[in-house]
């Protein structure tokens, strides 16, 4: 157990870069990479919805900044 928090303070970026390697490889094998890619973009666009609702950002503006017509 010592060893797991030793390498979460001191190692945090490679350990998050590692569980995402693994969980990216575990979601290809298991329902292949179009799907995971699919689904990657999925988690982002709701991370970057997320981030705008903490930071008391309209979303409706985001909305329209990003639909607007030329």
């Amino acid at each position: 157990m010592q060893l797991f928090s030793e390498l979460l303070n001191n190692h945090q970026g490679k350990v998050l870069g590692i569980a995402i390697g693994l969980v990216f490889g575990l979601l290809v094998i298991i329902i292949g990479f179009l799907q995971t890619v699919f689904l990657a973009c999925c988690i982002y666009i709701g991370y970057i919805i997320g981030k705008r609702v903490d930071d008391n950002e309209n979303i409706r503006d985001l909305v329209e900044r990003i639909f607007k017509e030329n």
